[in-house]
């Protein structure tokens, strides 16, 4: 209830002059037939960079806690995504967290290894590729400052990737620590499976809440030949033991190539009338190594019509905010199926996502090529202050969407198995 009030009073300030601001100065007024409010004190103004300000205001005696808001300098406008996000929510996100273009970035994903048990064409060459020396890559205890820093900023979900993030030994620990984060409500992984029967007992004891499992084909021959090493009956069996626990829905990855396994679609949707899964098909995307060719791209409208001429009841439903994911259902079935549109149908309006490499780059877009160091930072001794403002600066440079298909695919970026997906 306290939503409302709160938004109208940071739309006033946002209206109101910096530079009453700046002296300190009560910086609202009431609008005319609204009943008078007390006057916000403006406790802070200063200019980030070269972009936005930071106002720290004092709201009126009900609010908990004082309010730290960021505007555009160009314009005193608030951006629709702000607007709607201020409507909804009575606590302020982190300015730090949050781009030029109003996008809130409560979602970090955060590689652990560069390492990985399998070759998947689609994420690395065959004959691999040079790993970063163990120095190099961030300690545990550097893995659990940034996600704390993160955390406390506004961040609530925080997926552990890789490489293969199950090869790395201290993995039950590091979801342990992150389970006693206050205000992280969601510890995902996202795995290829091999190792996931074995640890799942071990990491939901711990606290892992969701799971992604990578499987881009059903016939073990084939599976073989996409992922270069053996391995399908324990892919299935971490499946089985993911839902003998009770992950709900369990999510399936699979990455569609045109003359791979496209003609495999009807097979894995119908795992999902029985099974509490949701399969997700993942248009083919380009990096360093994968050989990409946009006739390997089976594009989200031609898999669905491909999927409606079996079932025509298809039916879609309701899209969740932020979700990358367009998600359909066969009425009766169990499970679900969803498409990640990332090359046909961007969804950069409302990306919330970041990302931290395994050596400790922030990645503010999967797209892109521009990264900065956090690990640098850590090992300079830079205060959380210093590091905020790194961060910041970095989600502020944040773009408005990736660049179309053809650009994409001549871009110059990491094999995905050194980025974490």
């Amino acid at each position: 209830m306290a939503a409302q009030p709160v938004s109208r009073m940071l739309r006033r300030v946002l209206r109101s002059s910096v530079r009453s601001c700046s002296s300190g100065a009560p910086v609202t007024q009431p609008h005319p037939g609204e009943p008078s409010q007390p006057a916000v004190e403006c406790l802070h103004s200063r200019a980030v960079w070269g972009l936005a300000f930071i106002i720290q205001i004092k709201g009126p005696s009900h609010l908990s806690q004082d309010v730290k808001i960021k505007v555009r300098r160009a314009s005193w406008q608030v951006p629709s995504g702000r607007r709607r996000f201020l409507r909804e929510h009575a606590a302020p996100f982190s300015a730090f967290l949050t781009d030029s273009l109003g996008r809130h970035h409560s979602y970090l994903r955060i590689s652990l290894t560069e390492k990985c048990n399998l070759r998947c064409q689609y994420c690395m060459p065959e004959d691999g590729v040079p790993l970063t020396p163990k120095a190099d890559l961030l300690t545990t205890e550097e893995v659990l400052t940034l996600a704390r820093l993160f955390v406390k900023e506004g961040v609530d979900k925080i997926r552990l990737t890789g490489g293969e993030p199950l090869v790395r030994p201290d993995v039950v620990d590091i979801v342990a620590q992150l389970h006693q984060l206050e205000g992280l409500r969601t510890i995902g992984i996202t795995t290829n499976g091999i190792s996931l029967a074995r640890l799942l007992p071990q990491l939901q004891k711990a606290g892992l809440s969701a799971i992604n499992i990578s499987l881009d084909t059903l016939v073990p021959a084939k599976f073989e030949f996409i992922v270069r090493r053996k391995g399908f009956r324990k892919v299935m069996e971490g499946i089985h033991k993911a839902i003998e626990l009770g992950y709900s829905p369990v999510k399936v990855n699979c990455v569609v190539m045109r003359g791979l396994n496209e003609d495999e679609l009807p097979d894995f949707v119908a795992l999902t009338e029985g099974l509490p899964l949701d399969v997700r098909f993942i248009e083919y995307m380009p990096f360093d190594g994968n050989k990409w060719n946009f006739r390997k791209m089976v594009s989200y409208k031609e898999m669905l019509d491909t999927l409606r001429q079996q079932w025509p009841e298809l039916e879609k439903l309701p899209e969740e905010e932020s979700s990358t994911a367009k998600a359909f259902k066969i009425p009766g079935f169990r499970g679900r199926v969803s498409f990640i549109t990332s090359m046909s149908e961007h969804f950069c309006g409302t990306c919330n996502r970041l990302r931290i490499t395994a050596d400790g780059n922030l990645k503010v877009c999967l797209f892109g090529n521009s990264e900065v160091s956090l690990r640098d930072h850590l090992r300079a001794g830079a205060s959380e202050e210093e590091l905020l403002s790194v961060i910041g600066a970095a989600v502020g440079r944040k773009k408005r969407q990736h660049a179309g298909m053809f650009s994409i695919s001549q871009m110059k970026n990491r094999p995905m198995i050194l980025i974490g997906g």
